[in-house]
């Protein structure tokens, strides 16, 4: 593959994609969602708190764990960095879950992370390959502007066009929705054909840890939803809101802010198997709920 197109994928097709999939989610926010902050403040604090709190120790501790090179590690901690994202949305949605609740969540987490990402990650380059000349760096003012752009301001206006054009925006909405998933196969799609030994090489050198990763996100984000006494609608949503990332953000992170294919290619097999869990977790949880509309 030319360096041309690998340069405007970099450059180009991830942030462009990111972009469309943030425009997307403002376009079913309103302002009044986040009055649920504090109608429902114990689900908002759970699903806030293991995402943004609680992730990033299980994605240091999982690394750790399975003993992973530094770059496998880095790629783990990158996901684990990152918000929930509209794929959490969708599969609240089809799961029957609290879809009010998933999309608050996604949109706070995703504003809180524009500034505690570029810190976090300029922390972890050094941490996870060394201090050597050949550490990559970051400007964190630099990255919190580029991801202000790529994710707060297309949210901004998807909402501004749901304000003042509420029918439009319901009718874009339904045609962005697939085509942002396509640009996130394409991303995939993209990193597998030009790099298909590494990603075979991650599946076995860092797939179990990524697998490892999600499920146990999911299922602390069961346990906090039951902790705080959330009805199975909620903690099945606070489940999928830590266990689903925003792979797009954690892909244009690795592939064009850090550069690094190895990184994305990581993120790219995380984004499968949270898709594959996420289906298995809403299947279990749609069967729990007609039996037991069965029985009443």
């Amino acid at each position: 593959m030319s360096p041309e197109i690998i340069a405007f994928v970099q450059t180009k097709f991830v942030p462009g994609g990111l972009m469309l999939i943030m425009f997307s989610m403002g376009l079913t926010l309103a302002l009044q969602d986040f009055a649920l902050v504090l109608r429902g403040g114990r689900q908002v604090f759970a699903g806030l708190g293991g995402q943004l709190l609680l992730l990033p120790v299980l994605g240091l501790a999982i690394g750790f764990l399975f003993q992973l090179p530094p770059e496998l590690a880095l790629g783990l901690f990158i996901i684990s960095i990152c918000p929930a994202g509209t794929t959490s949305n969708a599969l609240t949605f089809v799961g029957r879950g609290n879809v009010a609740l998933a999309v608050v969540l996604t949109a706070i987490s995703s504003l809180v992370t524009v500034f505690s990402i570029p810190f976090l990650l300029s922390w972890a380059l050094p941490f996870f390959l060394g201090r050597g000349g050949d550490v990559p760096t970051i400007s964190v003012p630099q990255t919190i502007a580029q991801l202000f752009l790529l994710t707060v301001l297309p949210v901004s206006i998807g909402m501004v066009v749901r304000r003042y054009a509420s029918g439009f925006a319901a009718r874009m909405e339904r045609w962005l929705r697939p085509t942002s998933f396509i640009v996130m196969v394409g991303v995939i799609a993209f990193s597998v054909a030009i790099s298909l030994d590494l990603v075979l090489a991650q599946l076995v050198g860092a797939g179990p840890a990524l697998w490892t990763l999600n499920v146990v996100a999911t299922i602390a984000g069961l346990l906090l939803g039951r902790a705080i006494g959330a009805s199975r609608r909620d903690s099945m949503t606070i489940a999928i809101e830590v266990g689903v990332q925003n792979a797009s953000l954690a892909i244009f992170l690795t592939l064009t802010v850090l550069g690094s294919l190895p990184l994305a290619v990581s993120q790219n097999i995380y984004g499968v198997v949270m898709l594959i869990n996420g289906t298995i977790l809403i299947r279990w949880f749609n069967a729990r709920l007609k039996a037991e509309e069965a029985l009443a």
